[in-house]
Order: C-alpha cells, then sequence, then structure tokens
C-alpha cells in the first residue's frame, strides 16, 4: 500500500511538472507581463504625483501598447474593465484650420496641444537684440486637458490617457475611442470661418459599461502652462492669470503677483479662462455649470521657458443614462473686447481695465473713443495725441482758471516776498501772513487744482488702458515699436533694479518736459513759506523714471504729449491773453472791497498753525 501511494505520488509529481513545462510563458511573454506590471505600479506612482499637483499622467500604458497585442490589452481589461482597451494604440499629431488659426491636437487624450494664430506675432530679442517675428503660440503639449472618472472596476481613469481615432472633415475633427461591448468615448471640435469661437462636445457612449454606477459626476481638469509671449516679460507676469465666472456674480481670479488658490465646493461656475496679457484660452459649458471647483496658479522662475502654471477644474454632473453628453464653447485667441462681450456672459471682464469707477471709463469711455477716431487715423500714436487735444480743448476753461489764479498769486509775489525779511526764520507766521494776503486781495492758492483733479480719473485710467488694451499691440509710433510695451531708444552694458536695461526716450522726455513745466509754471510764485517744495518738484519726475521706463510706451507717449500741450497753453495764455496791469487793478479793487468773513477752513487752518507756532515757541524756551 505504501509502494502503491509512492507510485501515485511520483506519477502526480510527473503530471505536474509536465503541465508547468508545457503551459510555461515564452521569454516574450514574461517580458509582456512584466511590463503590465510596471505600468501599474506607475499608474499608482504617477496619480499620487498627479493629484499633489504634478502633470504626469495617470497611466503609462498608453501610446506603448499596441491594439495587436493580445495579451497587454485583455490585462488592461482586467485592470480598468471596459476602457482598458482604450488605453491601447499609438499617439499622432492631427491639425485642422480656418483663416485664423491652426489647432494641433494630440490623437492620445484627444486634446489640444497647441493654437498657432494666424493673425497675430509674437517678438523676440536675438543676441543682438533685434527684434525677431515668430509666430504665435497659445497651449503646448505640457498641458492637461482631461476628464477623470471611476471606471466600472473602481479604478480610477483619465481621458488623457486613451487613444483615440481622429476622422477630420472641412471644419471639424471627430476622436473617439472604442471599449468593449460597444462602448465609446468621443470628442468632437467644430471650427466656424474667421471665428477664435470653438464648438466642443463629449459624448460618453455605454456609460453604464463605463463608468462606475455609483458615479453621479465627471471630474473636468486644464491645467495650462502659459508660454512667454510679450517682449516686456514684467507686465506680461501680472496680468496672466486664471479667471472664472461664478452664476451669480462677477467674474473673479486668482492672485496675479503671486502664487494663489481659489476653491469653493458650494459656487457654480459659468466658465473659467487661462489668461496671457492680451490673450486668452477659455472653456463654458453649455446647459450646467462646473461644481466643486479649485483654481491656482504658480509663478514659475525666470529660467523656466513659460510664464505660469495656471490650474482649473471642476465637476460636472452625470444624468445617469445610457450615454451622457456635455457641450461647450471654447474661445482660444486675442482678448478683444467687442467679441468677448459678444458671449454675454461677462467674459470680457478678463480684460484688466479694472474694476472700478477707472474701469468703467476705460470700458465705455475712452476705448470707444479711441475705436472711433481709429476708423479714421491709421497710427494709434496719431490718435493718442488727437485725444489729448480733444480732452484739453475741453478743460481749457478750468485750465483758464487754473492759470489766472497762478497770474493773481504772482502779481502778488512782490508783496509777499518781505514776508521772510519782516518775521525771520518763523516760517509759521511768514505762512499765516501769506494766508491774510491772498484772503485780503481774493487769491484762492486751491484755485488752480481743478484741472488736475479732472484729469486724474482719466490719468489713472489711462495706468490700465494702455497695458490690458490689444489695440495697441505691435503699434507703432516713431520710435517706438509697440505702444503696448516699453519705447527703446537704447540698450545699457547694465541692468539696473527696477529700473531695467534699456532707455525709454518717450519717459525720459516726458521726464525732462515735466521739469520744463514745472520752472515755468512756478517760477513767479512765492515759496518762501516752503522752500523745500521748491526742490521736491523737481525730484519727483526724476524719481518716477524708474517706475514709468518699464511702462507701456502708449502711456508715457500720452504723459509727453499730454505736458506739451500744457506748456502751449500756459505759455500762449499768459503770453496773449492775460494783462498783468489788468490782473493788477483788480486785485486792488478786490482789496478795496468790505472784509469777508474767513471761511471754515481757513479759519480751522489758522488756528491749526497758531497752534504750531506755540507749540514751537515752547521747544525754543526749553532749549
Amino acid at each position: 500500500m505504501e509502494r502503491n501511494q509512492i507510485i501515485g505520488f511520483i506519477l502526480l509529481m510527473g503530471l505536474f511538472f509536465a503541465w508547468m513545462y508545457t503551459t510555461a510563458p515564452t521569454e516574450e511573454q514574461i517580458a509582456r507581463q512584466q511590463f503590465v506590471r510596471d505600468s501599474i505600479e506607475q499608474v499608482q506612482l504617477a496619480q499620487k504625483e498627479f493629484e499633489e499637483g504634478g502633470s504626469q499622467p495617470m497611466t503609462q500604458t498608453a501610446a506603448a501598447v499596441s491594439p495587436h497585442d493580445s495579451v497587454a490589452v485583455s490585462q488592461l481589461n482586467a485592470q480598468h474593465g471596459a476602457v482598458g482597451q482604450m488605453m491601447a494604440g499609438t499617439e499622432s499629431i492631427e491639425s485642422i484650420s480656418n483663416d485664423v488659426f491652426t489647432i494641433d491636437f494630440s490623437t492620445k487624450g484627444g486634446r489640444i496641444v497647441g493654437t498657432t494664430l494666424s493673425q497675430h506675432d509674437k517678438v523676440t530679442l536675438d543676441e543682438n537684440r533685434e527684434e525677431v517675428k515668430e509666430e504665435l503660440l497659445l497651449g503646448n503639449e505640457k498641458s492637461r486637458f482631461e476628464y477623470i472618472f471611476n471606471s466600472k472596476q473602481g479604478t480610477k481613469i483619465s481621458t488623457a490617457d486613451l487613444i483615440f481615432q481622429a476622422t477630420k472633415s472641412d471644419n471639424s475633427i471627430r476622436f473617439e475611442s472604442v471599449g468593449a461591448g460597444g462602448s465609446k468615448i468621443e470628442q468632437i471640435y467644430t471650427l466656424s470661418p474667421g471665428s477664435y469661437t470653438v464648438d466642443y462636445q463629449l459624448k460618453i457612449n455605454g456609460a453604464n459599461q463605463i463608468l462606475d454606477p455609483g458615479s453621479d459626476k465627471i471630474r473636468f481638469r486644464w491645467h495650462e502652462y502659459l508660454n512667454k509671449i510679450e517682449l516686456n516679460q514684467t507686465f506680461e507676469q501680472f496680468y496672466s492669470t486664471i479667471y472664472f465666472k461664478p452664476d451669480d456674480d462677477n467674474s473673479d481670479y486668482c492672485n496675479c503677483r503671486g502664487d494663489d488658490v481659489e476653491e469653493d465646493e458650494d459656487e457654480k461656475i459659468e466658465w473659467m479662462a487661462h489668461t496671457n496679457q492680451f490673450f486668452n484660452m477659455s472653456i463654458m459649458p453649455q446647459g450646467q455649470t462646473f461644481s466643486n471647483t479649485y483654481f491656482e496658479t504658480k509663478t514659475l522662475g525666470e529660467d523656466s521657458e513659460y510664464m505660469k502654471l495656471t490650474k482649473g477644474e471642476g465637476d460636472l454632473a452625470l444624468q445617469g443614462g445610457a450615454n451622457e453628453n456635455f457641450n461647450f464653447k471654447m474661445y482660444l485667441g486675442p482678448n478683444e473686447f467687442n467679441t468677448l462681450k459678444s458671449f454675454d456672459n461677462g467674459l470680457d471682464e478678463i480684460i484688466p481695465f479694472g474694476r472700478s469707477i477707472f474701469g468703467s471709463i476705460n470700458r465705455y469711455i475712452i476705448r470707444p473713443s479711441f475705436n472711433f477716431l481709429s476708423k479714421y487715423i491709421g497710427s494709434k500714436g496719431v490718435v493718442i495725441i488727437v485725444m489729448i487735444f480733444i480732452l484739453k480743448m475741453l478743460l481749457y476753461p478750468f485750465m483758464y482758471k487754473m492759470l489766472y489764479s497762478q497770474a493773481k498769486m504772482g502779481a502778488l509775489k512782490p508783496k509777499l516776498s518781505g514776508l521772510k525779511d519782516k518775521y525771520k526764520d518763523d516760517a509759521q507766521r511768514i505762512q499765516m501772513e501769506t494766508m491774510k494776503i491772498y484772503r485780503e486781495y481774493g487769491v484762492s492758492p486751491l484755485g488752480g487744482c481743478m484741472p488736475m483733479v479732472l484729469q486724474m480719473p482719466i490719468w489713472y485710467a489711462l495706468f490700465r488702458f494702455f497695458p490690458a488694451s490689444i489695440t495697441f499691440r505691435q503699434e507703432p509710433f516713431l520710435w517706438a515699436t509697440d505702444l503696448s510695451s516699453f519705447d527703446v531708444i537704447g540698450w545699457l552694458p547694465f541692468e539696473i533694479p527696477m529700473f531695467g536695461q534699456h532707455l525709454s526716450l518717450f519717459t525720459i522726455l516726458w521726464a525732462i518736459s515735466t521739469v520744463a513745466y514745472t520752472y515755468y509754471n512756478t517760477k513767479h510764485m512765492d515759496m518762501s513759506a516752503n522752500p523745500a517744495m521748491k526742490y521736491v518738484q523737481y525730484f519727483m519726475p526724476i524719481m518716477f523714471l524708474v517706475f514709468f521706463n518699464n511702462y507701456a510706451a502708449g502711456l508715457t507717449c500720452y504723459m509727453f504729449f499730454s505736458n506739451l500741450f500744457n506748456i502751449l497753453q500756459t505759455v500762449i495764455t499768459k503770453k496773449f491773453v492775460f494783462d498783468d496791469d489788468k490782473i493788477r487793478a483788480e486785485l486792488e479793487v478786490e482789496k478795496a472791497k468790505p472784509k469777508k468773513k474767513k471761511s471754515g477752513f481757513q479759519e480751522r487752518l489758522e488756528e491749526a498753525m497758531k497752534a504750531q507756532q506755540e507749540i514751537q515757541k515752547q521747544r525754543e524756551k526749553k532749549k
């Protein structure tokens, strides 16, 4: 019995080894199985890195597994179900275009990997600092555009890892990725002639075979590495960020000047837009909104080839049917106000004209005025000069009053000059007596402030208008090649912090004209009561050279020619309009009138001066 058991055991062992030998995989099959195991490990590692903010795909099997490799495909099917075979295939680049742009797509993910704008250029500097024009590209292969969902097997799937087959027509391209059991994911992009708008559809056919039956949403994720486009990258970085529009409020955005995160579980978002200074890439769901959103901007280092990393994410609700359809509009183009305004959803608010009254001035006064004049005047620089002329003529009545007030103060200068000798170094007493003389002759030191006050809102609005309006991008005038960027008359052999390495001639001319205008305008004024002001007024233009050297040439051009108009108006008015003898006679008539009651402001000012004078006397006694 023991012998028979031993013989039986030997025969069973022989059969077992024979079965192992005959069913053992070949070396090629062993290598393939190892590849799949390694791929699964990479999926888990890449998914973890991605969720922590990286940009690696969730799977590494796509574009590396042939659809004819039955072993690899079966492994993918076992891991991911009906979606598994959608990951098999090879990646290729497909393109469609109209007369304003060409869009490149990758069949891996069926996503846009670059948009070349045919009517706009990118300008760079070569090694000799000469300007070189290149094609302008929005987007790049490093960016991610994907939908993330749980498969029926419970694994996390990203459409960025699926391989799609492309079918093109004249104005559209269809991407299809077919899974097991007739399931299919489609993405369809349709262009319109002469438009930067793209009609975009996502279709999930056989959703009950693809998606986890417990899921009621899929996650949309668009992470964009913004390209460096403009020559003035300082301002480009200031105006590059991600915008988004809550359905019950105005648009919002992540901080432009540094890293920022905005997230909200409850707010519904109508659209999101990755924006450069003058261009944007936007997506607008039709018929529903994004929920549970996450937005982030991350400033990249100067050595990076990209400007910023902007992230936009949000959930899209599933309808729970056998097929799921989502419709979108995309915009991939310039920040042209009227075009963005036509969407009627606040997309025009991504143009950084400002949010306060200055933004309203830019949108509804300055912008339409420039556009109207541009219909008849070809040069944008000449339009700026014409706008200055119109503004100065409208404000001339106030300018006249200011100059007249200055002329009266100049006529009183001989009477004021003796105060310094009479009261020595008592500045407070000199100031009080000066105010008394002004009141006696009916002169208001604040009478010339109105033109400045009226121009300030326009000036602040223009401060935002020129670097934000694409109207002036790459528009030349005189020596400036781009009114939306700084003008360059020469380069320094070294870089000065905050000032830069270039010299802006418009800024230098503005500073010189400001000093000249200040000197001419105040040489008849007595400043003995406050001598420091005599030097501060000259110091300010020099200090602002540092700031305006890097600013848009359109603004510094405006400031320079505005100064020229001011000087011209001042000289003509004082030389040919005013009569000095008549002004002195009017002052004497005013002096002869009964003394007027002091205003409340004058009384408080004199009381403050007297109090200051008493304090000064007490300090001198203590010494």
